[in-house]
């Protein structure tokens, strides 16, 4: 790799603090309804595509309260745009990789001992007038203990880095059922 590709490289560590879900969108059959996305090893990851939707919208959210630098005059060569008149799409700078578990770490777990990372929650609706269970409302979902993850963004100048920082801090939660508690974390670029 080049020396000027490997210096514009943003490399960030996404801690979680609570057990989390990015969905795979298959199930396990019997065994759980969602399970959660991984390699062909069987370790966990988030897609790239995932993280830059969350920092789509932290940017959204900061443009929309009026934070200052938070316009489509930063956002457009950033984030890619789609012009109304002639709806020709134009991609942004940045590039966003899988976040994955270090390699150190694979490696410390091995493939013999990666069904330890996850387990299986269950779930179900509660009827409103009398206290029981909906019928047919168990979910059974598989989540990851929390763990660290790494990533890298591609593609920003340096002018860019405390923007990029601002939304990464601003990100609190990721993956399925943020509003029930799971996915807490905390992103901190290096």
């Amino acid at each position: 790799m080049d020396l000027d590709m490997e210096q514009d490289k943003i490399n960030y560590t996404i801690s979680f603090l609570t057990e989390w879900h990015a969905g795979s969108g298959l199930t396990a059959g019997a065994e759980a309804d969602s399970v959660v996305i991984k390699d062909q090893d069987g370790f966990p990851y988030i897609p790239g595509k995932t993280l830059k939707g969350l920092f789509v919208d932290s940017f959204r959210d900061f443009k929309a309260l009026g934070i200052e630098g938070f316009n489509d005059e930063s956002f457009n060569p950033l984030f890619g745009f789609m012009d109304k008149n002639t709806k020709v799409t134009s991609p942004g700078s940045l590039f966003f990789s899988n976040v994955i578990l270090p390699e150190e770490e694979k490696s410390a777990i091995g493939k013999d001992h990666v069904d330890f990372l996850y387990r299986n929650i269950a779930s179900t609706a509660i009827e409103s007038t009398t206290g029981v269970a909906k019928k047919s409302s168990l979910r059974v979902m598989e989540v990851c203990i929390p763990l660290s993850l790494e990533g890298y963004i591609q593609g920003a100048d340096d002018s860019d880095r405390q923007l990029i920082d601002q939304l990464a801090r601003y990100i609190r939660n990721i993956g399925a059922n943020r509003n029930r508690g799971l996915g807490r974390c905390s992103i901190k670029l290096k």
